[in-house]
């Protein structure tokens, strides 16, 4: 049970919703699912590399270390402002004001020309970007208990990840036909000065901005406490500090958030440097990232789905051990194979796996949470997710800068997935018994 971990935690009332709010609530994944599709992973990050900074091997260094000032800075806000916002009772005007920052943060990306000296100027925007973004992600994924019957969580939470990837198959194939592919490029664009690769990044900005707006409009939040603002800080702060006093009762819950901070690095790492790999170890240019992104996320959108009915049938923890256990096979075969073709034939079935590790990994800290602590249990899944993520690009660079090639940067990876799920071994599974349908409309 949620509770298993805190006893005498409260227990927060359920939303009462129904297959709108629901859909309005995976909606917001389809909503900002653009962002790391398109900036972090296959278009942005791989113009910087190749076209803004000096060379290919510090582009991908510099975006490394961005990434992670940003996670770090992630890992110390998240869980004090989860704490907050369970005080106060309200997530959804948290998700808000950290969606607005990262719309107009990712917009200004656009201003980043293909030179040098505009290296600072992409990686300070970027690196807020990303900040907002993942903080949002916090509110919004401490909705999900609340939302979400018992027994269809890990098909919600699935369903929002698949979603997510569709979001952004849909928003890389606009930036491929409408922006990257055309010659002459549309609206007046200037191709020597690239700008319809970073007209990508306005691109994604107004996806973001539009698409989330039903989540705000009919995604219902839990009610507020009435907790002056002040009153809300200072209870958060003392919330987080008395959950750290009292932290063996929270042994599942604490051990599973070390297991998911260990292989949470590596998917983050891979995702944040994959189209740098992909782009410099075997010569893609931008179409061909933005094909491979594509095919990438119908795989992915396919996996993340169909792995909702699994997660409710066997349990989120082992979905998290296939997924993650078949990523490290298909990336260690990676790191050797040659040629363009075989690392498409290897290439793509990792996006299978990529999204049933992420969705199970928010449905099993969903089932874990104690009530009440959503928010701030979100935080330290947050935390937990970014206290070393860090870690992941700063090795990949390192190793890469070391022995002059990405394969080495890329097998530091396979090493937190190991560890991960040794990890996870003690973590129970968390299953929920059977409940009644989901609601109807």
């Amino acid at each position: 049970m949620a509770n298993a971990d805190a006893p005498g935690a409260a227990e927060e009332a359920p939303v009462t919703t129904d297959r709108v709010g629901l859909a309005a609530w995976c909606g917001y994944d389809w909503a900002n699912s653009s962002y790391p599709t398109v900036i972090s992973t296959f278009v942005f990050a791989a113009y910087f590399a190749k076209a803004v900074a000096v060379d290919n091997v510090t582009g991908t260094s510099q975006w490394a270390y961005a990434m992670s000032a940003s996670a770090l800075a992630l890992a110390l806000a998240g869980p004090v402002l989860g704490a907050i916002a369970d005080s106060a009772g309200r997530r959804k005007p948290w998700v808000g004001a950290f969606t607005l920052i990262a719309v107009v943060a990712t917009a200004m990306l656009w201003f980043t020309k293909p030179e040098p000296s505009f290296v600072i100027w992409a990686l300070a925007f970027v690196a807020l970007s990303n900040f907002a973004f993942e903080m949002g992600g916090i509110f919004y994924n401490a909705m999900l208990p609340s939302l979400a019957p018992p027994a269809i969580l890990g098909r919600i939470s699935g369903w929002g990840w698949g979603l997510g990837y569709v979001g952004g198959l849909v928003c890389l194939v606009v930036a491929l036909v409408v922006l990257i592919r055309p010659q002459p490029p549309l609206f007046g664009l200037d191709a020597e000065a690239a700008e319809p690769v970073r007209a990508t990044a306005l691109l994604v900005a107004l996806w973001f901005g539009a698409f989330s707006l039903p989540f705000f409009l009919f995604t219902p939040d839990t009610r507020s406490k009435g907790v002056p603002a002040l009153t809300a800080a200072r209870q958060g702060v003392a919330s987080i500090i008395s959950t750290f006093r009292r932290v063996r009762e929270y042994r599942s819950v604490v051990i599973y958030l070390i297991s998911h901070m260990i292989y949470t690095d590596g998917l983050n790492t891979l995702f944040t440097v994959g189209g740098i790999y992909a782009a410099v170890t075997f010569g893609m240019d931008f179409n061909e990232l933005l094909l491979f992104g594509i095919a990438m996320n119908v795989t992915a959108g396919l996996g993340a789905f169909a792995f909702g009915w699994i997660d409710d049938w066997i349990g989120p923890k082992s979905t998290i051990f296939i997924a993650v256990g078949a990523l490290t096979v298909l990336g260690a075969i990676l790191i050797f194979v040659e040629s363009k073709t075989l690392f498409w034939i290897f290439g793509l079935p990792l996006g299978i796996f990529f999204g049933p590790a992420q969705s199970a990994s928010r449905s099993l800290m969903a089932r874990l949470a104690p009530p009440n602590l959503y928010a701030e249990m979100f935080g330290l899944f947050a935390l937990a997710g970014k206290a070393t993520a860090f870690l992941g690009p700063f090795l990949f660079g390192l190793v890469t800068d070391l022995f002059g090639t990405q394969r080495a940067g890329l097998a530091t990876i396979l090493g937190f997935f190991v560890v991960g799920l040794v990890l996870l071994i003690p973590v129970p599974n968390a299953r929920r018994p059977a409940a009644p349908p989901p609601p109807a409309a």
